[in-house]
């Protein structure tokens, strides 16, 4: 079965809670803080593989969670790290954000990653938190909410050039005859229904070429097989437009179906319109094919695009149609390669925000601050600690959050919400020396 599509929910892990231990040995009547840090959450990793032709796997489990990390311990013991989840899947995989639609990554080269959920972040052991006040912190962070959302998963066939056409054309015999493929083949439209990709050599060059399945008038707009496929079109660099001079199909014009075909394509993707191709008039070796062959090459020569009059059937003329093709796609690669030494790689990349960035935003009588920086400090405090709470007071306003509050006209009494928790708004109030030792944790 070939799925080409598949949208996955991914979970990374999350991270372990740092530890609040005290070191406890004889002769040692008051031994410092010792608790070790949680381990990072393990994040979920996709991974481009060249062995994977389908996206199968993922049609039938849609859910996927990467390990934990492991809580800290005393004795300065750290937690393990979670272990990764890596997803392979086919090379060609366009990867989406399941709710927005925006694009994560495009993965084309083999081992080619892209994180699309980060692990939560290992919390801290009561050793990081001692300061010249504070001798023996009994509060330690707990470990970070990992990432998770949906994930749409798009495979797009990379192939050198693309067979295209109306259906019962003859393109998977004329891809059978230039390649080892060996596609079904039957006397009826729609005989293939998903993509076949053969290995053609060429003289000194080898290409890869694609059968991908009829396409009819309205493909574009999702009548019949070929809109589930045009997305395979896109990578090639160039396409084969296979017309039957028999006219079977329908009985149309051969110019006709040309203009079909070539309207299908363009409004799929504008840039399919201006792609290179070639030209090929199949069953030719049939009587009473002569006119239709003659309309399509002076069709042709008007467009100064090649023409082949081809069978299939009995392999006329197939061999100079891979000749050709296999000097126009090593004239595209060689295009291709001296674009890609003048500018300067891009890769689509997922980036992290600013987490120094935060916002705040009336919420019904009371505030809402919001930023990812800000959240986790909230997330990863143990609330039931009073220390602990007294330490998180001293980092938002070295963050700055309850200057902007006050900015934002907030008063004392108002309920201030921050990652699902509530305070009590007190206004601003006088710098502890103890801030001056607080680390900046919102890198």
């Amino acid at each position: 079965m070939f799925i080409d599509e598949a949208k996955i929910h991914v979970t990374a892990g999350n991270g372990g809670a740092g530890c609040r231990s005290f070191r406890r040995e004889a002769h040692v009547p008051r031994g410092g803080p010792d608790g070790g840090d949680g381990g990072n959450g393990g994040d979920v990793i996709l991974e481009a593989d060249g062995a994977i032709s389908t996206l199968l796997d993922y049609h039938y489990k849609r859910h996927y969670k990467a390990e934990r990390g492991v809580h800290g311990k005393g004795s300065r013991l750290n937690g393990a790290n979670g272990e990764q989840m890596i997803l392979r899947v086919p090379l060609g995989t366009v990867v989406r954000d399941g709710e927005t639609g925006v694009l994560i990554a495009d993965l084309t080269q083999q081992g080619e990653r892209a994180v699309v959920a980060r692990g939560g972040r290992g919390g801290r052991g009561n050793i990081h938190f001692v300061t010249p006040t504070r001798r023996a912190p009994a509060f330690a962070e707990l470990g970070e909410p990992a990432e998770e959302c949906w994930v749409a998963l798009e495979m797009k066939l990379l192939a050198d050039a693309a067979l295209v056409g109306f259906p019962s054309v003859g393109k998977s015999s004329l891809i059978a005859r230039m390649s080892a493929a060996r596609p079904k083949v039957a006397d009826y439209p729609f005989t293939t229904l998903a993509p076949n990709l053969g290995v053609v050599r060429a003289g000194h060059y080898s290409y890869v070429v694609a059968d991908v399945p009829g396409l009819i008038e309205g493909a574009s707009e999702g009548k019949g097989l070929g809109h589930a496929f045009l997305r395979h079109i896109e990578r090639t660099a160039l396409i084969i437009h296979v017309v039957d001079l028999t006219g079977s199909y329908d009985n149309r014009d051969v110019l006709e179906d040309v203009a079909i075909i070539e309207g299908e394509l363009a409004s799929h993707a504008d840039e399919l319109a201006k792609r290179p191709y070639v030209l090929v008039g199949n069953k030719s070796d049939i009587e009473g094919t002569e006119h239709a062959s003659e309309a399509l090459a002076k069709l042709a020569e008007e467009r100064e695009v090649p023409y082949f009059a081809v069978s299939a059937a009995t392999g006329e003329n197939v061999d100079s149609l891979i000749l050709r093709v296999g000097d126009m796609v090593h004239e595209e690669r060689q295009a291709a390669a001296v674009l890609a030494s003048t500018q300067v790689e891009a890769r689509y990349v997922h980036h992290r925000t600013d987490e120094r960035t935060f916002s705040v935003v009336r919420e019904g009588e009371g505030w809402r601050v919001i930023g990812k920086g800000i959240e986790r400090m909230v997330i990863m405090t143990e609330m039931g600690n009073d220390e602990a709470l007294a330490f998180l007071q001293k980092r938002l306003m070295k963050a700055g959050v309850e200057k902007a509050l006050e900015a934002a006209g907030a008063v004392d009494g108002d309920d201030i919400h921050i990652a699902g928790v509530t305070f009590e708004f007190e206004g601003i109030m006088g710098v502890d020396e103890e801030v001056e030792h607080i680390e900046d944790e919102l890198e």
